[in-house]
């Protein structure tokens, strides 16, 4: 049999489970602290891209805008007679000093003439010691593509500048004779000098990983790989590079992920670490790469890991303190337990004290049960509230949609009986008609508001905006007229049908025109702007009031049912939120806003029904 273990032996129990839990944290930290690198990289190397597009695009914009300049420049007649004439030596300066005024208006570092034998005989830069006049350039690639295609592109270092630079030549043509080129050389020091101070590196390779831009002067002309002897002899050919300085760096690469890697720069001072963002100028056959340092990035890998693993320790410090804060609990309830036991074996031996204690817990748990069936049965009555408050949107919906066209009716058949008073059986017959049309339209607000309840999805079709709007307005021709509201109206030339149905267009036409009576009650200027615009596939309709416009704290609510800023019992809050759910039905959107000259904008966007509808009858759906 096993002896239980001692005191003394618990507490080192206890210790190993802590240090078998460290070890396991530990390890699991190494393990997931590569992962966590990676993630921190490949998110430096994302937010990078936005660089790499600004520098990439920045180098295609300046390359982009002086590669025209060449051929506008060879369309000088003064340059075709120069070449015609090089002994011209009343023609000569005024060359010359025309190629200066145009380096300086244009920002480029020269501007030079050369013959056919690629001899410069007029150039921007003739008061300098360095002129470019005398000197031969037939090695040039850009000299020889500008004769041979017609365009000539080369990056390089001057040879007698010393200047980095870009150069494009163009031929100058007189007829079908090709007399000369011309070429232009840009400066790019700029874009150096701009990524000086940034924390990023920034540099640009030609094809053959020659360093020609970067902002670190010490590698200008090194290049991150072995140079092949053909491009060498072709550098020297060129007098592209100084050939002294075409010494490889030291790098290793690796690939981060898809479209990035990252470098390894081994240099006297030490190893440098980056991650490369890597895009083309295409047209310069240059290579543009953002180096980013990824020391912040692993330093915040391992910040990030450090903090993982103090929260997973404190994690583990707080169970362990709640393990044994459960134990004492347990145990201190056991104690109860026992004691309680002892109390229970001694009931039997208590006074009557105890037995009428006993009859008051009896009585306290029938009220208890008693309360508990009360909620259930409140709980029912709410349940039963919530039926009636629905049937009670459903009756107020139908209220407010029928209220208006019994108003008409009501008002149709007021004036009927007068004519038929006054003999006016014409006007009276036209009055029973419009009443038939208002007990036409009621039927179908009837079943419209039945299938708004239940979102329909009737048919809709093509339908007239102007002869909806129209109808509208003479709707509500009498309760304008009463209320001395001004409705200024510029219809287009043009029917514009949209997709939907008349009748509940209608009714949202109403709705609005009928809110925006009911805001200007109080105000000076009654006067509502109706206005239709089209834009291609859509038409907004725009109805504005001169009333005080829409309290802020209100327009959240604007659109929900049973919201209203209106007294008590001149509306139920029903209209706005029918009218944004029938254009919404014909896929469409409302909204409302405040115009900046006072008064409340409603504006309402559909859908232009296609003309292959139209042409088929115009036949609005009737729903």
């Amino acid at each position: 049999m096993t002896a239980p273990l001692s005191p003394a032996s618990r507490p080192s129990r206890k210790l190993l489970r802590i240090a078998l839990l460290l070890a396991v944290l530990a390890g699991t930290a190494l393990a997931a602290l590569p992962r966590i690198e990676r993630y921190f990289l490949i998110e430096t190397a994302e937010r990078e891209e936005a660089t790499l597009r600004l520098a990439t695009e920045s180098l295609r914009g300046a390359l982009n805008r002086s590669e025209a300049l060449p051929r506008l420049l060879a369309e000088r007649p003064m340059l075709k007679r120069l070449l015609r004439e090089p002994q011209n030596v009343g023609l000569l300066p005024y060359v010359n000093e025309q190629l200066r005024q145009t380096a300086l208006q244009l920002d480029l570092a020269d501007v030079y003439v050369m013959d056919i034998d690629g001899t410069t005989i007029a150039a921007s830069n003739y008061r300098r010691d360095t002129s470019f006049v005398g000197q031969t350039f037939d090695y040039r690639p850009y000299f020889t593509d500008a004769l041979r295609d017609g365009i000539g592109r080369f990056h390089a270092l001057g040879v007698t500048s010393g200047q980095r630079g870009y150069f494009f030549a163009a031929p100058v043509v007189d007829g079908a004779e090709v007399l000369g080129v011309v070429a232009v050389k840009i400066l790019l020091d700029k874009f150096e000098a701009a990524w000086r101070d940034a924390p990023n590196k920034f540099v640009v390779t030609d094809m053959n990983e020659v360093i020609f831009l970067s902002d670190r002067s010490d590698w200008h002309f090194r290049s991150f790989g072995e140079i092949t002897p053909e491009a060498r002899d072709y550098i020297s050919r060129t007098r592209q590079y100084p050939l002294d300085a075409l010494i490889p760096i030291r790098t290793e690469r690796r690939a981060l992920d898809d479209g990035h890697e990252l470098l390894a720069v081994r240099a006297p001072g030490g190893r440098e670490n980056f991650v490369v963002n890597t895009g083309l100028v295409a047209s310069a056959g240059w290579r543009v790469s953002v180096l980013t340092p990824t020391g912040p990035a692993l330093a915040q890998a391992r910040q990030t890991l450090a903090i993982s693993v103090l929260l997973v320790w404190s994690a583990g410090l707080l169970g362990v303190l709640y393990l044994q804060r459960r134990a004492q609990l347990l145990d201190r309830l056991a104690q109860q337990r026992r004691y309680h036991d002892r109390l229970e074996r001694r009931v039997s031996e208590r006074t009557r004290e105890l037995n009428d204690a006993n009859t008051q817990l009896t009585r306290e748990v029938e009220d208890r049960r008693a309360a508990e069936d009360k909620l259930r049965r409140t709980q029912k009555d709410l349940v039963q509230a919530g039926k009636l408050a629905a049937l009670g949107q459903m009756s107020a919906a139908f209220s407010h949609e029928f209220n208006q066209p019994l108003a008409a009716v009501k008002a149709y058949a007021d004036n009927a009986v007068t004519f038929l008073a006054r003999d006016r059986v014409s006007e009276a017959r036209e009055n029973v008609r419009l009443i038939s049309q208002m007990a036409d339209r009621m039927a179908a607000i009837s079943r419209h508001l039945r299938n708004f309840a239940r979102r329909p999805q009737d048919k809709i079709g093509p339908v007239p905006v102007r002869a909806a709007l129209q109808d509208a307005l003479d709707l509500l021709a009498p309760q304008l007229n009463a209320s001395g509201v001004k409705v200024v109206f510029s219809p287009p030339e043009a029917e514009i049908e949209v997709m939907g149905g008349r009748v509940r267009l209608q009714q949202v036409i109403v709705n609005l025109l009928t809110n925006a009576i009911d805001a200007m009650e109080a105000a000076p200027v009654r006067r509502i702007d109706i206005g239709i615009e089209r834009r291609e596939d859509r038409l907004t309709l725009r109805l504005r009031d001169h009333g005080p416009g829409i309290d802020e704290a209100a327009r959240d609510q604007l659109f929900d049912p049973f919201f209203t800023t209106k007294e008590t019992g001149k509306g139920l809050g029903l209209g706005l939120s029918i009218s944004y759910n029938i254009i919404r039905d014909f896929g469409g959107r409302m909204s409302a806003e405040n115009h900046p000259g006072g008064g409340a904008v409603f504006t309402v966007d559909l859908a232009v029904a296609p003309r292959s509808a139209a042409a088929r009858g115009q036949k609005a759906s009737a729903a």
